[in-house]
């Protein structure tokens, strides 16, 4: 967290250094404000709206250094062509940076062709476009995390759980009984957290009997009725529930609640993201561990961004992966190490 802090502060350092540069110059049609249009793929999706909020808090940090900022943001609702017409629209109304979490990241040429014939940058967020289609126009930018972390880390974390506690194989079968919570099908992410979570579990030495997988969307309620139905399935044989994110993992939760097995039959739960009732439920030993994923560090990393391409300066002092991308790492966080990252 120390290490975040210093991030912070070289984030504003570096930003009023830019800021009064811009304030000292007025070159002929340079922009004077910031238009940020912000589209994301639904707002029921816990961490995006967090992830949000801390964007926008650092752009109204950035506000007070006297340059005028407006947010527009809207919710595509699932619907890549809603979205598509979103662009157009915050195009329309004179945003001068887009920050576009794609519905469907295989499908982003209508939103780049319209960003392109209006010289209007995108800065893709969470969804990492296809690498074929960042290629499309030099004014795009891919700020997210690191898509094979999180699987691997929950992989581990599961496996260190396994090893040091016996009671978890019940029936004392030398063999871990597990279901998936899988994000929407065929999203790349749900993917590798899914197949690089077991592959990491199975090369820690666990064996494994994967006895479903339910799809649920990244969806609190979606994931309660997919584990009421594998409860209903395979009653106490569930060892181990392994969630594409912390709402599908405190669904599951909620799903054996619901039951009538009891406490003893419960199996350990792990999820992914690190929200703010995912870590509050490890901290009160209810999920076992989840994967931080860094809302702070990329809403800090989007406004950065944002303000160089708007103003045209300052991108040489941003950090790039292979010219346009911007990646933060995950972090486990598990019962002994929740309160670093809880804000109370």
């Amino acid at each position: 967290m120390k290490a975040k802090k210093f991030f912070a502060a070289a984030v504003i350092v570096i930003l009023s250094t830019l800021f009064i540069s811009a304030c000292g110059k007025h070159e002929p049609g340079r922009a004077d404000k910031i238009h940020v249009g912000v589209t994301y793929y639904n707002q029921s999706d816990t961490f995006l709206n967090q992830l949000i909020d801390c964007f926008k808090e650092q752009l109204d940090l950035m506000e007070k250094t006297s340059f005028e900022i407006t947010v527009t943001i809207r919710d595509a609702s699932g619907s890549q062509r809603t979205q598509d017409d979103q662009v157009k629209e915050l195009i329309d109304a004179g945003c001068n940076v887009l920050c576009v979490n794609l519905v469907d990241r295989a499908d982003p040429s209508e939103i780049i062709d319209l960003a392109r014939d209006h010289n209007v940058p995108i800065i893709f967020f969470n969804r990492e476009p296809v690498a074929e289609d960042m290629l499309q126009w030099d004014g795009l930018y891919y700020v997210g995390a690191y898509a094979e972390q999180p699987g691997v880390m929950q992989g581990e974390l599961a496996a260190d759980l396994i090893h040091s506690d016996s009671g978890i194989d019940r029936n004392k079968d030398g063999t871990i009984q597990y279901v998936i919570l899988e994000g929407e099908p065929g999203h790349q992410d749900a993917i590798m957290r899914t197949e690089n979570a077991v592959d990491t579990l199975k090369n820690k030495g666990i064996k494994l009997e994967k006895l479903s997988c339910g799809i649920a969307n990244w969806n609190r309620a979606q994931a309660q009725n997919r584990m009421l139905q594998m409860i209903s399935q395979y009653q106490d044989k569930i060892e181990l529930v392994l969630a594409n994110n912390d709402d599908m993992a405190l669904g599951a939760l909620e799903a054996y609640k619901k039951s009538n097995l009891s406490e003893s039959a419960l199996p350990v739960f792990f999820g992914i993201d690190g929200t703010d009732v995912g870590l509050k439920a490890v901290a009160d030993k209810k999920l076992s561990a989840t994967v931080y994923n860094d809302k702070e560090g990329q809403a800090q990393a989007m406004a950065e961004l944002s303000a160089a391409l708007v103003f045209q300066e300052g991108l040489d002092q941003i950090e790039f992966e292979k010219g346009r991308y911007i990646y933060l790492p995950y972090t486990k966080v598990i019962k002994d190490n929740v309160g670093d990252f809880l804000k109370y």
